[in-house]
């Protein structure tokens, strides 16, 4: 199957600007689905592609209980900054989003936390916390003044982890699109 990008290049500019914005560890299979599933790339140019950008050093392998996780390097960042343009801004978009939505929270093996503390004025403080087999993936808290509010944030953080994960990083990096949707 090939995709819209083929010229080795642009794949790998592709794969890196992926890695890059993920900034999380993914194994072969999360990492073959993400650039895969959107058909802006074949899977034989990615393998392709994809190996030779750890044998120049642009993705970092790290093995955790026998499985072996990628990341983007150092060089790898310096490559991606300097030639992320010249993707077309809409496959940048387009497969970001994909890719972040690909990658459900429950996928990466993360288990979550969450937790009331009182302060000493009174009010409670809502901590909650996604942590992966790396350290914490993202975390945020808040102060509320009564034990309903303190347990419902609790109950619809559980509940909807990923939705509250993608929204929280919506905000963050201007895309408010999505809490549209």
């Amino acid at each position: 199957m090939k995709g819209p990008l083929q010229n080795k290049i642009d794949i790998k500019i592709f794969i890196l600007f992926l890695l890059d914005n993920l900034s999380y560890p993914l194994d072969d299979e999360s990492i073959i689905n993400m650039i895969v599933e959107n058909g802006y790339v074949g899977s034989f140019d990615f393998t392709e592609c994809f190996s030779e950008l750890l044998e120049l050093g642009h993705v970092a392998s790290d093995e955790v209980e026998g499985k072996t996780y990628y990341t983007i390097s150092e060089s790898g960042r310096l490559v991606c900054a300097d030639l992320q343009d010249s993707l077309l801004e809409s496959i940048r978009e387009a497969s970001s989003q994909s890719a972040s939505h690909l990658l459900s929270l429950r996928k990466r093996g993360a288990h979550l936390e969450a937790e009331i503390k009182e302060r000493e004025d009174k009010k409670l403080y809502v901590e909650c916390r996604v942590v992966e087999a790396h350290g914490i993936l993202f975390s945020f808290g808040v102060t509320v003044t009564s034990r309903m509010q303190a347990e419902h944030i609790m109950r619809s953080f559980r509940e909807n982890p990923e939705k509250i994960f993608r929204g929280l990083l919506s905000v963050v990096t201007g895309n408010v699109d999505y809490l549209l949707d």
